[in-house]
């Protein structure tokens, strides 16, 4: 939950956003179920997921001779 405080601390999200996805992941326990979050909010979160730049370390190449040579 602390990633979905910081899009809404940064405004990313709504309070209502906030809470509506809030809610749903805590009422899903399971990936299967948290994956069936209403589009709008699925929307809202990879949003501001994309703006908080939450996979940027994905996109880059992995680090050689990472082990101090």
């Amino acid at each position: 939950m602390q990633t979905l405080d910081d899009m809404r601390s940064l405004h990313l999200l709504s309070d209502d956003q906030h809470a509506q996805i809030g809610a749903w992941i805590a009422a899903g326990k399971t990936p299967e179920a948290i994956l069936q979050m209403p589009p709008h909010l699925w929307r809202a979160f990879t949003l501001a997921s994309v703006l908080m730049g939450f996979d940027a370390d994905l996109d880059q190449p992995p680090l050689m001779g990472g082990d101090g040579d």
